[in-house]
């Protein structure tokens, strides 16, 4: 069963405000590890590159080394968008659908489905579900987790329109 399925699109932003204020996330080296996707998701990460916005959240395009169809990354310390990665654990953890997990929020912004991950470090990462390629997109240390609504909102255009509703590769 796909847990994501049936939680509300708007769960998500009062869970950033309430559960993360005052959290951030993502690495802030100028390197990014890039997926190594399937074909059939990789050639939706190549649409969903070629659809990102120039500016999310105030922040310019300036894309992590290596470049990659992959990865891209906005300001400094960067927002860095990951596609094709594996499907997070946390993903099919039955806590996280019964809300039972305090360091996973399953919700919504915009018509795209999220997994919000609290990291042992501290710092939160969030992943597309219920579309066939997963992408990851990770804060920069410094962000609260209310700064996640708006990049997240920035990013649903562009993930909605490139990356299909569906079930992602199990691997």
């Amino acid at each position: 069963m796909n847990i994501f399925r049936h939680r509300p699109l708007g769960l998500l932003a009062p869970a950033l405000l309430i559960a993360v204020a005052g959290c951030s996330s993502a690495d802030d080296s100028a390197t990014v590890a890039v997926p190594s996707p399937d074909a059939k998701t990789a050639g939706v990460c190549r649409d969903l590159h070629r659809a990102l916005p120039e500016k999310l959240d105030g922040r310019g395009r300036d894309d992590p080394e290596p470049r990659s169809a992959y990865t891209a990354g906005w300001g400094s310390p960067a927002i860095i968008l990951r596609c094709g990665v594996r499907r997070p654990p946390k993903m099919v953890d039955p806590k996280v659908a019964e809300g039972g997990d305090p360091d996973a929020v399953a919700g919504g912004v915009d018509g795209v489905d999220w997994l919000m991950e609290k990291r042992d470090d501290g710092t939160w990462r969030f992943t597309t579900a219920n579309r066939v390629a997963y992408v990851q997109v990770s804060l920069p240390r410094g962000m609260s987790g209310q700064d996640a609504t708006p990049v997240l909102t920035g990013l649903a255009p562009s993930v909605g329109k490139a990356i299909p509703k569906g079930i992602a590769s199990m691997r």
